[in-house]
């Protein structure tokens, strides 16, 4: 879906490939959020120590969606606040999942109190979902 400065639907983030929405697959692990989208060559990271939130939404990056909830994370980066947002299915149950399990594995980096071991798994964002 793309990523917004400041929650701002019309501030778009252009740098670090971050502009463009597309298909790909996600996964997670103990150290972030990854999303490679198809036909590129490396992932988009989000490291959980810059992670604010996780939220759901209607609408994201100008796009409003009636029937679908989009998920949100929000991070830091540099001295800039970004949301970057991802349709996961359109099924609310599968995105309130997927919230339920990346709240789980941010785990202790909301507060920086420690680590902890999650296993990474992969899954697909697109089509049919």
């Amino acid at each position: 879906m793309g990523t917004e400065i400041d929650e701002k639907w019309w501030k778009r983030y252009k740098k670090d490939k971050l502009f463009a929405r597309a298909n790909g697959q996600y996964w997670y692990d103990d150290q972030g959020f990854y999303f490679h989208r198809f036909l590129t060559k490396e992932p988009i990271f989000i490291p959980w120590g810059s992670v604010t939130e996780i939220k759901l939404g209607k609408s994201h990056a100008g796009r409003w969606f009636m029937r679908m909830f989009v998920l949100k994370i929000r991070w830091r980066k540099d001295d800039l606040k970004l949301s970057s947002g991802f349709l996961v299915s359109r099924r609310e149950v599968d995105t309130r999942n997927l919230l339920a399990e990346l709240t789980r594995a941010r785990g202790p980096y909301g507060n920086e109190t420690g680590q902890r071991t999650v296993d990474s798994q992969h899954h697909e964002l697109g089509k049919g979902r």
